[in-house]
């Protein structure tokens, strides 16, 4: 078995589950090599990536012209016997869709590849299923969030890829009830495998005697609920709470929290951090009382699936406030695990964050059993092998005998 890794940008602040994921199957010995649709835009980096060992492809068709299309079938059609009569299965697709994808499947022939797996049910999921037909392998994606709620989301396509997979992972229960529900007999493949973490890298502390500090970590979109935050600790300091507040992250929403920053005098209690590396990311996580991951769906359907900061910080011992966004509750249990809030409540997260910060014994007790469940349900390990049992160990004899 040897594996094609595709995803859409590579690599990326935010998916540090990717690299860990990729990891976890190198230190399994599966063969992969990774492909990406786009290059990285981001200016910071988890340091995980360094130890990958997989070699990294960018795909063509950042920017597509004729010519180089047709060039690039002729080359695939070379290698790929049977190219030109399935070709029929893209009509309709995107033309860079379809011009990434034959480059992908000449890859994946000439290096003896045979499965495809793919982060995201948006285009790498496209990409992929078109790939694989082209190439007579079999390929599998992983769905997170956006790419299964989002308005932009086209069920029909959707369907498609759900019916032709042989297997769909997806991160949450709630997830998979919704496809399940959503999509019936097409989704008879869908499994839930949780997002891991390597859990050496996350030892635990007892949150017994820490500052008052608040962190929250993500992108500043919507769909994080960090406005929601700021409103939440103008009424911690309205009621004389002393605290303080970390925000990091950077996004399209940066200016807008700034101001309302700014708006209710929160100057000396709340920081926006912007985008940091990823060792301090984990020291501000490390370090803090509470940390909220106050997510709403936002009003494009978008929103997080099961944010793995959140599991870092439980892992890590630091207790947790967070909303019953789709798979949160699953991890995140109210009085258990953590303290749940109703979306958009600002007194009730006000409510939650004051409590953390002033029971030292309920921090810890909360912790404690977060830290259980993060060892049980989420070790890196234990489900990348759960996902290496769904890929097929050769190419799929239908389709590579259809494609001889």
């Amino acid at each position: 078995m040897s594996v094609a890794y595709l995803v859409k940008r590579y690599p990326r602040f935010s998916e540090t589950f990717v690299v860990t994921e990729i990891l976890a199957h190198e230190a399994a010995g599966l063969p992969l090599e990774i492909f990406s649709l786009r290059p990285p835009v981001d200016t910071h980096f988890q340091d995980g990536i360094a130890r990958v060992r997989a070699p990294v492809s960018y795909l063509p068709g950042e920017s597509l012209r004729a010519p180089e299309f047709w060039a690039e079938l002729e080359r695939a059609a070379a290698v790929l016997p049977g190219l030109w009569a399935r070709l029929g299965a893209a009509r309709g697709h995107d033309p860079r869709d379809v011009y990434q994808a034959v480059a992908l499947a000449r890859e994946v022939r000439q290096r003896a590849l045979t499965h495809i797996h793919a982060h995201f049910a948006s285009s790498p999921a496209t990409v992929a299923r078109l790939a694989a037909h082209f190439a007579g392998v079999g390929y599998s994606f992983t769905a997170h969030a956006k790419d299964i709620y989002h308005d932009e989301v086209r069920p029909d396509e959707l369907r498609r890829k759900l019916a032709g997979a042989t297997a769909v992972v997806t991160v949450s229960d709630y997830n998979l009830a919704h496809l399940r529900r959503t999509f019936g007999r097409d989704a008879r493949r869908v499994r839930r495998i949780y997002n891991g973490l390597d859990l050496q890298e996350f030892a635990y502390t007892a949150p017994l005697r820490r500052a008052p500090r608040i962190v929250a970590v993500g992108r500043l979109v919507e769909k994080k609920g960090f406005a929601v935050l700021l409103r939440a600790c103008a009424l911690l300091a309205q009621r004389g709470r002393a605290f303080t507040c970390a925000l990091v992250g950077s996004g399209p929403l940066e200016a807008e929290l700034r101001a309302q920053v700014a708006q209710w005098g929160l100057e000396r209690q709340v920081e926006l951090l912007g985008a940091r590396p990823r060792p301090e990311v984990i020291r501000h996580l490390r370090e803090a009382a509470a940390f909220a991951a106050p997510c709403v769906e936002g009003g494009d359907g978008n929103r997080d699936g099961l944010p793995t900061v959140l599991l870092e910080a439980m892992a890590l011992g630091t207790p947790c406030v967070a909303t019953d966004v789709t798979g949160i509750p699953e991890v995140l249990r109210d009085g258990e695990t953590g303290l749940h809030v109703a979306q958009h409540a600002a007194a009730a997260l006000a409510d939650a964050l004051e409590r953390l910060l002033a029971d030292a014994p309920l921090r810890v007790a909360l912790a404690a059993r977060a830290r259980r469940l993060i060892e049980a349900e989420f070790d890196i390990h234990r489900n990348a092998a759960a996902m290496r049992a769904l890929f097929p160990a050769e190419r799929r004899a239908d389709a590579a005998a259809a494609a001889a």
